[in-house]
């Protein structure tokens, strides 16, 4: 039995990533072939996806609360639940920022930063396959190195994408609009990461 419950948690999370995978991959398409148009629909879509997470999240809640015996500490799964669902929500402000700032056109450095979150996401989701094995796993680790390289890329991208804009941006409204908006794309970067601190706080409880 414990097994079995211990499967359903490791499944639920690397369910809950997905989502955030699904919510990645519908904003570098946005990005990559940007219709201001479209927004607002695609904000329906993308809530739709977030609200699904939120669904799953509170599904895993009520099985911690029902259950005494878990792989891992209670308190780890609520963390590691917590920090996936942050992950989505930091998708869908994104483009709820590029909706409400009335945005018409991307500056270049979004659609590189747009990647790098994608790639993230995709990472995180690799690394939540693995931590069901996280015990005698030899390549968990790397996986959770990797997830911080990128969180850096995103970093150094994120410092050269504010000095362009506040150095060769002589419209206010648009250095205001695009700091709101590269702080909410360095936020996915942050937020996979933390993710991935998580994992690395519980591979470390029970080495």
């Amino acid at each position: 039995m414990a097994r079995k419950n211990e499967n359903n948690y490791f499944k639920m999370f690397a369910e809950a990533v997905s989502y955030s995978c699904t919510a990645a991959d519908m904003l570098k398409e946005d990005f990559t072939d940007f219709d201001p148009s479209r927004l607002a629909v695609r904000i329906e879509e993308m809530h739709h996806i977030e609200h699904t997470a939120d669904i799953a999240k509170h599904e895993l809640m009520e099985k911690l609360m029902k259950e005494f015996i878990t792989p891992i500490d209670r308190e780890d799964i609520l963390e590691l639940s917590n920090a996936l669902d942050d992950v989505t929500d930091s998708l869908e402000d994104v483009l709820l920022q590029l909706y409400m700032f009335g945005i018409i056109s991307l500056r270049e450095d979004s659609l590189t930063f747009a990647a790098i979150i994608n790639d993230c996401c995709h990472a995180l989701k690799k690394l939540m396959q693995e931590f069901e094995n996280f015990r005698k796993s030899k390549v968990i680790k790397d996986m959770i190195i990797e997830i911080n390289h990128l969180e850096e890329n995103g970093d150094r991208l994120y410092t050269e994408a504010m000095h362009r804009l506040y150095t060769n941006t002589p419209d206010t409204l648009e250095v205001l609009s695009w700091t709101t908006i590269y702080n909410c794309m360095e936020k996915c970067c942050d937020k996979c990461e933390d993710a991935a601190d998580v994992v690395e706080a519980v591979i470390l409880k029970y080495s």
